[in-house]
């Protein structure tokens, strides 16, 4: 399979001569740096089941990265290949990129190989080189182009001994995942499966999700995030300057991010916009759905007494499964749907397939579906993935939002308590910001990533995560090194059946970036008090080009204006 080459925009021509600056402790390159062991580690939870599950790649330290004589590992060519895993994320080739060149220092006779469309591509054995050459024609762009991505799981015993016989046929050394949570626990997987066969190829991950819930003291933030959260940032900020301008429509915005509210919180803490709904907190309070709707009820009218028809709610991709009722109703639709799936498919209508159903649920639940939006009752009905649960990132909160909010007022308006208009204008921003050109920190951070990820390979350092941090600080000041996988493991329930995971971070409530959220919310409520972040600037002063997420510069005690 050929790699066809991109037409190149004039930005695009700039971009590839932009070089990202290494953090000092790589620039000699792999020969002149050693890993110093931390102590044993351990799961975020569960730790007897992960210890058995991972035998041979658990408790392992983690690993800095410290100056030292270290020439030994350059002397032999190794092989390494590469998999990009999951939903695309902004930074994608330059990890690549970082990772070919830090094999390349170490010696220049090392190779690069890409495994194609996703680790379905290690299964069957489709692959290509990646030179210097054709690496030069991808740097710094967004995108996973070069080698594309997928969402296979190499998880059965075919699957895991076909990718072994793959790797070995090609006389790999080492394997690197890009991926999110789910990837690099399959990388952990494969990790411990080669140990267990006796097979010396490392395996090290590398953490990308524009979602932002892949994080911990050791990876401060995904990849990705920092990109796309601009991107919508700016985005937002545009419908706040047109909303500010025109004053007649309120605009619900639905943002990606269906396991936590990371995006949402970041894009509200760069634009203040009047309302944003935290899933994490809604979870906290036990929030029904009525409650959420109030809420934004009484902000509009508020605002209208004010004289302002007009406003901003910023809506998290996954806010129905925060809500403990919506949860509730979610988990007995997929049961009930499973277990009467013969006497369903004899009704015809999707009205008599509800009525059936409704029978079913607890008298609570069945009440709850019977004050849905008729369309939005039947996506919860029809819309299921192949596993049969209900498809809740295709769900449009937004408009599940809008309608149940023009019913309250309709009747606030007939009490004589509401005299405003509503007018409400919907929008979901998800794939416009996954493929962007990464900003000036995603550039660096994922060139830094994958550097460091084959400084990792180079010295056998399977079942690691690559880890760059002390990220807000300048890049030649960053610390780099390996966290094990096995130590952000906890199990969880998927599919019906107990599994390891690495653990999701969620929003943290005690957190300082939400705290800043709280302290200035009811003000960005009341006020017009919005914020246009324009584009991602990639030429200019620091302070606008290097600047990198309001989340990781509270969270690490730096100040935001």
């Amino acid at each position: 399979m050929s790699v066809k080459k991109c037409a190149c925009s004039p930005l695009q021509e700039h971009r590839a001569k932009f070089q990202p600056v290494l953090p000092n402790i790589l620039k000699k390159g792999p020969a002149f740096v050693k890993p110093k062991l931390g102590k044993p580690t351990k799961s975020v939870a569960d730790q007897a089941t992960v210890k058995k599950i991972f035998p041979n790649t658990y408790g392992l330290p983690a690993i800095t990265f410290v100056k030292g004589n270290n020439a030994a590992l350059c002397k032999k060519a190794v092989r390494v290949g590469v998999v990009l895993s999951g939903g695309q994320a902004p930074g994608g080739h330059n990890v690549i990129g970082g990772l070919l060149d830090g094999l390349k220092k170490a010696n220049s006779k090392n190779k690069l190989f890409g495994f194609l469309g996703g680790p379905s591509g290690i299964v069957d054995n489709k692959f290509i080189e990646i030179t210097p050459a054709l690496m030069q024609e991808y740097r710094n762009t967004g995108g996973f182009d070069l080698i594309q991505s997928g969402r296979t799981k190499i998880e059965t015993d075919e699957q895991l001994a076909a990718a072994k016989n793959n790797l070995l046929k090609n006389k790999l050394d080492a394997l690197v995942v890009v991926g999110g949570d789910d990837s690099n626990t399959n990388a952990c997987v494969i990790a411990e499966y080669l140990k267990q066969k006796g097979v010396d190829i490392s395996v090290i991950g590398v953490p990308k999700t524009i979602d932002g819930d892949l994080k911990n003291e050791h990876i401060e933030t995904s990849f990705g995030f920092d990109t796309a959260t601009k991107i919508y940032a700016e985005l937002v900020g545009n419908i706040e300057r047109d909303m500010n301008s025109a004053r007649k429509y309120w605009h619900f915005v639905r943002l990606m991010g269906r396991s936590a509210s990371h995006i949402t919180l970041e894009v509200a803490l760069k634009t203040h916009p009047n309302a944003v709904l935290v899933g994490e907190e809604v979870l906290a309070k036990k929030m029904t759905l009525g409650q959420v709707v109030k809420n934004l009820v009484d902000l509009i009218v508020k605002r209208a007494k004010a004289g302002k028809n007009y406003g901003i709610v910023l809506v998290p991709e996954g806010l129905i499964e925060f809500i403990p009722e919506m949860k509730e109703l979610i988990s007995a639709l997929n049961d009930s749907l499973a277990d009467n799936e013969a006497a369903l498919t004899k009704l015809s209508t999707t009205a008599q397939k509800k009525e059936f159903i409704l029978a079913k649920l607890p008298k609570k639940l069945a009440d709850l579906m019977r004050s849905l939006p008729d369309g939005i009752a039947s996506q919860l009905m029809l819309d299921r993935d192949p596993h049969g649960n209900v498809q809740v990132s295709l769900i449009e909160t937004e408009k599940l939002l809008v309608e149940m909010i023009k019913t309250e007022l309709s009747a606030l308006k007939k009490a004589g308590k509401y005299t405003g208009k509503f007018s409400a204008i919907t929008h979901f921003f998800g794939y416009e910001g996954r493929c962007g050109v990464p900003s000036t920190f995603d550039a660096t951070y994922t060139y830094a990533l994958g550097y460091n990820a084959a400084v990792l390979a180079l010295n056998k350092c399977s079942g690691y995560l690559s880890s760059v941090r002390k990220l807000t600080r300048k890049a030649q000041d960053w610390e780099v090194g390996g966290v094990p996988l096995t130590m952000m493991m906890n199990i969880e329930r998927r599919k019906g059946k107990e599994k390891p995971v690495i653990k999701k971070a969620l929003v943290e409530l005690k957190g300082e970036p939400f705290k800043y959220l709280a302290k200035n919310r009811i003000a960005w409520a009341e006020q017009d008090l919005f914020v246009f972040p324009g584009p991602i600037q990639f030429f200019g002063p620091a302070e606008v080009t290097d600047i990198t997420t309001y989340t990781l510069m509270l969270e690490q005690g730096k100040k935001i204006k």
